[in-house]
């Protein structure tokens, strides 16, 4: 492997370090040991939950081409996941309100474990299938189990500044050192070890099926809706009520939407930009210099939040635009440096440079995640909150399956300027947020979200 894979992910490594080791202890908190306990308990199921999706994000789109389809048939595939999120997404979403977020989690488990044991298919149907398994899976990774601690922190009486240490580790945690990890150990089994692309789907089964068990074993039923009067339709009004009537719910979901629908076409477009000519790259590798750079990103948020100023309505307007200008990157190296012609070398030039924008979106990512968890805690109301979660997933999911359904109709180019062009359209949306928030100035129903020191309280975590 090429001396500036670990150029790159060495001199990230020690900015994240420096920024970490260089931290106070002006903000740790002073918390109960059956606090510490629950806490740990989620954040081992958390980064459980997390590592199970992470092993298998490096390989998705490689294993595909490796069964021999192309770059319209892989589309097609994604497009039948995020399909299915956006069809099923906002039932499960409400279902989990109303029938329990363990039961939702329990669920994710088991649709995720059954993805995985389609990978080792190389029929079309049957990837299709567990595509749309993922896509179900996905919904309820990203809504459910926010959920379930959200009610279950306020149902055991934690003091609600204390839900701050969970979801800051948990972001650490689940969005940084997992996802690393994740990325080196998928890396070792398919290249390293030579069992090849389906090992990491393999892996993933194994981490899902422990966690199951532990939240099987270990949490309790909390539910969203207390009326027993209200069914799936009310839930769908109450949330779409809420949408309609508070235009900073409207426009955190179009944020979120735009931002998360460019980031999931990044997902699948980041392994031909790099490789049009199938270069030889180490995929694993560079998913785990993705997850450095996240982690960066969330450290970098860590600090913005810790202060009063810049509000985080404020410093993501950057933050988007910033992002937009990485996804411009394929555009202007196409131009100016002009693609690679030589079949199956290493990275190009166009490509390193790339790689290193490439970078820098994955920080915004990780900037963007702690960020909208602040702004939805601000925002989005307790009663209804996996389902409106959920409602943002609906355009973000038309948003994908719409650009990944016209892969082979634009070039790779083409796709890229058009998230640059969303993520730009984000920060405007975002400026608007901003300006509707300073004028109503609402008084938060919820803690306010601040980030502890180290992504956490002073106690360390133990299984």
């Amino acid at each position: 492997m090429e001396i500036f894979y670990y150029i790159v992910f060495g001199v990230l490594s020690a900015v994240v370090a420096v920024l970490e080791l260089s931290r106070t202890s002006k903000d740790r908190v002073a918390t109960s040991s059956a606090f510490t306990s629950f806490k740990n308990n989620y954040l081992v199921v958390y980064s459980l939950m997390m590592a199970g999706d992470w092993l298998q994000g490096p390989y998705v789109y490689y294993l595909y081409s490796q069964y021999g389809f192309d770059k319209g048939d892989i589309g097609r595939l994604f497009i039948a996941g995020f399909g299915s999120s956006m069809l099923f997404g906002t039932i499960v979403g409400s279902l989990a309100d109303k029938q329990g977020r363990r039961r939702a989690c329990v669920t994710y488990c088991i649709s995720y474990i059954l993805s995985c044991i389609t990978k080792h298919s190389p029929q079309y149907k049957i990837l299709m299938l567990g595509r749309i398994l993922g896509g179900i899976a996905t919904s309820l990774l990203f809504s459910a189990f926010e959920s379930w601690l959200v009610a279950e922190h306020n149902k055991r009486g934690f003091d609600a500044q204390w839900l701050s240490l969970t979801f800051s580790k948990a972001i650490f945690l689940g969005n940084g050192l997992v996802a690393i990890i994740s990325g080196l150990f998928a890396n070792l089994l398919a290249d390293n070890l030579g069992f090849g692309p389906v090992a990491p789907f393999d892996a993933a089964a194994c981490v899902l099926a422990i966690g199951m068990a532990i939240i099987m074993f270990s949490w309790t039923e909390n539910y969203g809706d207390p009326s027993e009067s209200k069914d799936l339709i009310g839930q769908f009004r109450v949330a779409a009520k809420a949408i309609a009537s508070d235009e900073k719910i409207a426009l955190l979901g179009a944020i979120q939407s735009l931002f998360e629908g460019s980031m999931y076409t990044f997902v699948f477009l980041w392994t031909p930009a790099l490789s049009p000519n199938d270069e030889d790259i180490p995929h694993g590798f560079i998913f785990a210099t993705f997850m450095l750079s996240s982690m960066l990103g969330s450290s970098i948020a860590s600090r913005l939040m810790a202060s009063a100023k810049p509000k985080v309505e404020s410093y993501m307007q950057i933050v988007f635009i910033i992002s937009a200008l990485t996804l411009l990157l394929p555009v202007l190296t196409n131009i100016l440096v002009g693609p690679s012609t030589e079949k199956g070398s290493s990275i190009s030039f166009g490509g390193s440079i790339q790689l290193l924008g490439f970078c820098t979106f994955e920080a915004c990512v990780g900037i963007f995640w702690p960020s909208i968890m602040k702004m939805r805690s601000q925002y989005i109301p307790e009663e209804a909150r996996s389902t409106i979660m959920n409602f943002f997933r609906i355009p973000l999911n038309i948003f994908v399956c719409v650009v990944l359904y016209n892969v082979n109709a634009f070039p790779i180019t083409i796709m890229f300027g058009m998230c640059s062009i969303f993520l730009f359209m984000a920060s405007v949306l975002q400026r608007r947020l901003m300006v509707v928030a300073e004028s109503q100035k609402p008084i938060s129903k919820t803690q306010d979200w601040i980030p502890s020191d180290k992504f956490g309280d002073e106690e360390p975590l133990t299984a």
